[in-house]
């Protein structure tokens, strides 16, 4: 952005501000390369213009009464944006560098959630409050983001989301004037990172949209030691977001008042068009990656040209010396308060530290800053009979004008005779699970591909009109519900999608906010958020949520892609009572799971391998008893085996599908010293009831895990470790199930009947 009748010029308090923001953000930056020589904190020298364009947003948005600000970024000026912009102290930030120098105080090391692992102090996030000169104040959010880069971006939108939403009885009222979201990224990460592209594409659909996200760009014209020729193919960075049709302000970070002004454009525009808008600002990075590298290794000429490069701050106090606005007096007073102020700060945090009274009072405080591993207390799911009759009702009423598909007529009237008939299936029993919550008070949020009808056609919450194709979704006009239920078919992305529904989630813990994978394998592309937000997110952040992920699972023949969830991956993941991993082989079991979820005192995520092949299974449907009396159940033990418990020597565990083709074997009759008992919990390890369950069986002589997934997946890595524990010396514990293998499921069906029909004949027989 250059010089140009569309500057308006800045008066000579705006000009004074500005450069107090540099000398403040230059001497930050300088007094920790000095006091912490040879640490990393990639340095925001070179960008320094980025502090006062935030200046500039926050109070923007404050004048124009957002209540909200939410950032998101990677490490590049990480610090300098935490101390300047979201205010956190310089005190807090410095006990991080010297917590790492004495690893043996505990209290020393900042921000670590209680008994968690925390993180480096250029990954944490915080909240603070932004004043401005006439008064005005807003929140700042910093969302804390690993080292994923630009993974942030969805978590950011979804946060934002969320802020912006006001929830009553009536249902929600969106306004994107509450909350602004704001993504600094990299230029190469930029172009590089699919997650950017992805998070573009959720800006303006229906359940993701949030009135524009801020972007900006620190271009500091390489990727930590790639330069722009071998990272890209475009001649800018900024480029990718043509193809969203979205604007892109091309700003020098050497010009601040030009900084300011794309800024304002940029404001302006999104309170205009409510759509995103990207600020590629042009700058460089004076040291390498980080203080340890070294960038003329790579970079030689680069570096050459950078060394004499004056800081902005001295640029514009020299042209604002010549304009007489300021003087060389009171830029290098302003200059040497700002570092007595910083070396003040600091010999007197390390005064407190060398008396052992110092523990940094901000945390992260973007979540519960501590890791509680206690049991919650038991919690009631089930839901009277007469209320259940109700809701189910109230879930088939549509207006007299609308024509339900003549296909969904007989599925969907079969649910009033489910009631008395024992056939309540997975998506009937969902919709009552759903429902109670609503009448409960209880937000709901559900999203997914194709999550409005089910991938397997076995949802249908929202119904097309047959001959108008309007919509219609019950469920979301029930006369008594005290909540709403959001619910959106997503477009076909797992990691954007996943991470807005973590954001929109960790900022709302009370709500049961639901994503859904077309199939469960799917959650492969969501691996990032899975793994640094979902897992670990309480132990290094202290944030956590109610996120529940619906993966369908179970090996029915249908290839490699459509059978495993991986079990395994979420077992090696959970820790700590981080999440909880959950198998329902039963409809009563999935409706009293969704209940507990919404419902338990300690929010965690949690993973639920839903099943395909069970979704109208006639064993596996519940009871109206059995959503009106009961509860969820960690182990469902043998029904066939109450009347011959003396006579079990083999007790077979299982979890999910698998059950119901040993259940339903011909051998299963046969061998009345078998006993075939499921493991609906995974996470945490159900210790107390296994332990009850094989105690029950007085003359056992063998347990064996039984599972259709091979022995390097699926739950018997954890089976072999922790079974071992609970059973009794003489008793043996052996494992039946498909062989280790690198692929989860065959492709060829005659090859998957033959594995599954060894499996459960193997089961069945003692001593093989």
């Amino acid at each position: 952005m250059g010089p140009g009748p569309p500057r308006k010029p800045l008066d000579r308090d705006e000009q004074k501000r500005l450069l107090g923001r540099l000398i403040d953000v230059f001497e930050f930056e300088r007094f920790l390369e000095k006091a912490y020589l040879g640490q990393k904190m990639f340095s925001i020298e070179g960008l320094d213009s980025t502090v006062t364009m935030l200046d500039e947003l926050t109070a923007l948005a404050a004048r124009a009464g957002a209540q909200k600000v939410v950032l998101g970024m990677a490490h590049r000026g990480r610090l300098s944006v935490l101390a300047h912009t979201v205010r956190r102290p310089a005190e807090a930030i410095f006990a991080e560098f010297e917590g790492s120098k004495r690893i043996e105080d505990v209290k020393a090391v900042a921000a670590i959630p209680h008994g968690g692992s925390g993180d480096v102090k250029y990954h944490y996030g915080h909240q603070g409050v932004a004043e401005h000169h006439d008064g005005s104040t807003i929140d700042v959010h910093l969302y804390p983001n690993p080292s994923h880069l630009e993974f942030v971006n969805p978590v950011v939108t979804g946060a934002t989301r969320y802020s912006q939403s006001e929830f009553d009885e009536g249902g929600i009222k969106h306004d994107s004037s509450r909350a602004v979201p704001v993504i600094l990224h990299g230029d190469a990460a930029f172009p590089g990172q699919g997650v950017v592209a992805e998070t573009f594409n959720l800006r303006s659909l229906p359940g993701y949209s949030v009135g524009g996200t801020i972007h900006i760009i620190e271009n500091n014209q390489i990727g930590f030691t790639t330069d722009p020729t071998d990272s890209r193919s475009t001649p800018y960075a900024a480029d990718m977001a043509k193809g969203f049709n979205v604007p892109i302000i091309h700003v020098n970070a050497d010009d601040v008042e030009a900084c300011s002004q794309a800024m304002r454009l940029a404001m302006a525009y999104r309170e205009r068009w409510e759509k995103d808008i990207v600020i590629d600002v042009i700058g460089y990075r004076r040291f390498g990656h980080n203080e340890t590298d070294e960038p003329a290794y790579t970079q030689p000429l680069m570096t050459a040209k950078i060394k004499p490069q004056k800081p902005v701050s001295e640029i514009y106090a020299g042209q604002l010396i010549e304009q007489k606005v300021v003087t060389a007096e009171e830029v290098e007073a302003a200059g040497e308060k700002r570092r007595s102020q910083l070396k003040e700060t600091l010999d007197a945090l390390r005064e407190k530290m060398d008396s052992g009274v110092y523990e940094d009072p901000t945390v992260t405080t973007v979540g519960t800053g501590e890791l509680d591993r206690s049991a919650s207390p038991p919690v009631e799911t089930a839901v009277p009979g007469d209320t259940l009759r109700e809701l189910n009702a109230a879930l088939l009423e549509v207006p007299s004008s609308f024509t339900i598909h003549r296909k969904l007529r007989k599925p969907l009237s079969r649910r009033v005779e489910a009631l008395d008939s024992g056939g309540i299936e997975f998506a009937h029993a969902e919709s009552l699970a759903l429902a109670s919550l609503l009448t409960e008070g209880i937000h709901v949020r559900m999203t997914g591909q194709d999550t409005e009808r089910g991938t397997f056609s076995q949802r249908h919450l929202v119904l097309h009109d047959e001959k108008t194709g309007l919509k219609y979704a019950p469920i979301q006009h029930l006369e008594g519900a005290k909540a709403p239920l959001e619910l959106y078919n997503s477009p076909l992305s797992e990691t954007s999608c996943l991470g807005f529904e973590y954001g929109y989630a960790s900022s709302n813990p009370d709500s049961l906010v639901i994503w859904e994978a077309q199939f469960g394998d799917f959650a492969n592309s969501g691996q990032v958020i899975i793994d640094s937000f979902i897992a670990s997110g309480e132990s290094k952040w202290g944030l956590t949520s109610r996120l529940t992920l619906l993966l369908p699972h179970g090996h029915e023949g249908a290839g490699p892609e459509h059978s495993s969830a991986r079990i395994e991956r979420f077992l090696s993941l959970a820790a700590e009572g981080s999440m909880r991993v959950a198998n329902p082989s039963t409809a009563a079991q999935y409706f009293h799971l969704l209940r507990r979820q919404a419902k338990i005192k300690k929010a965690r995520p949690l993973i639920v391998f839903t099943p395909k092949g069970l979704l109208r299974q006639a064993s596996a449907a519940a009871t109206l008893d059995q959503l009106s009396e009961e509860h969820f159940h960690f182990i469902l033990d043998d029904p066939r085996a109450v009347a011959r418990r003396e006579k079990v020597e083999r007790l077979v565990l299982c979890s999910g599908r698998i059950y119901y083709d040993i259940d339903s074997a011909d051998a299963r009759t046969a061998n009345e010293n078998v006993a075939v008992a499921r493991v609906e919990l995974l996470y945490p390890f159900a210790r107390e009831q296994l332990s009850k369950l094989i105690a029950s069986y007085p003359n056992l002589k063998e347990v064996v895990w039984a599972q259709e997934e091979p022995s390097n997946m699926g739950a018997w890595s954890v089976m072999r470790r922790r079974l071992p524990g609970i059973i009794p010396d003489h008793v043996r514990l052996d494992y039946i199930g498909r062989p280790e293998r690198a692929s989860p499921g065959e492709g060829y069906s005659v090859a998957h009947i033959r594995e599954q029909e060894r499996i459960v004949l193997s089961a069945l027989t003692p001593g093989t």
